[in-house]
């Protein structure tokens, strides 16, 4: 479980068969690991639908519980800046 946990926190919101693909942890495992995360309320999660080149792909798209990703380096926006 702590692998799909550092994964998350490296790589931020993945699909569950991303996840068991990167970790090599097998898919059914992998949504085993991340109910019991879930559960524990280490881990969001949510059922997702997505279309690609018109086939249906369902899975479970998994973030960090209260996690907020480091800023990414670079100019900030103008909004940002008024704000200052």
């Amino acid at each position: 479980m702590n692998e799909i946990l550092q994964y998350l926190k490296t790589r931020g919101e993945h699909l569950d068969s991303e996840i068991a693909k990167a970790t090599g942890i097998p898919l059914s495992k992998t949504r085993v690991y991340l109910s019991e995360l879930t559960a524990k309320g280490q881990v969001m999660s949510c059922l997702s639908i997505r279309f690609e080149k018109g086939k249906k792909i369902e899975g479970i798209k998994c973030r960090i519980s209260g996690y907020i990703p480091p800023a990414t380096p670079g100019r900030k926006s103008k909004a940002q800046l008024k704000l200052s």
